[in-house]
């Protein structure tokens, strides 16, 4: 199985209050998605003329971490089918302590087809 982590510092850019998903000054679930999807592409291997876009999550945020926490998403392809790849994802901290928990798809696509595809704003 293909396995990829990343490993963050929790900055107070990454807080809920400074992304505006809560009130407290702790890691943001928005951020621990979004550092669990660059596992996700760590984890792909792909040619240049091919991307991957993400399409369901499924998480859950278990734990809160503070500004200075050490912070690593790892992604595990756990499952293919055509195009489409399922990923088990975990973050931890540095202790070990499981901060969240799920699953991500994610579809391979054309690069070049799936950009020609997209309408720009104003056109």
């Amino acid at each position: 199985m293909e396995t990829a982590s990343v490993t963050h510092l929790v900055m107070p850019g990454d807080t809920a209050l400074a992304l505006g998903s809560g009130d407290l000054e702790v890691l943001a679930t928005p951020r621990v998605l979004a550092w669990l999807e660059e596992a996700t592409c760590a984890a792909l291997d792909l040619p240049p003329e091919q991307t991957s876009v993400g399409t369901r999550v499924e998480l859950e945020h278990l734990a809160a971490s503070p500004v200075g926490a050490e912070v690593t998403a790892t992604a595990t392809v756990i499952h293919t089918d055509g195009r489409l790849v399922r990923f088990q994802v975990v973050a931890q901290d540095a202790g070990g302590t499981l901060l969240a928990s799920g699953e991500v798809r994610r579809v391979v696509v054309d690069r070049e087809r799936f950009v020609a595809r997209i309408t720009p704003v104003g056109d």
